[in-house]
């Protein structure tokens, strides 16, 4: 889906399920899965 990027496993910091993102986590900011992602982004008109 990401094509050749590097993928990092975390734990999501709402609802505790294991997950992968295209990023390396800092450890500052919470991190979440998709769909607590999707839940938490402002919606666009």
């Amino acid at each position: 889906m990401y094509g050749d990027r590097e993928m990092h496993k975390i734990t999501c910091s709402e609802c505790g399920q294991e997950s992968e993102v295209p990023f390396k986590p800092d450890g500052d900011r919470p991190v979440y899965c998709r769909d607590c992602f999707a839940k938490r982004k402002p919606q666009r008109y």
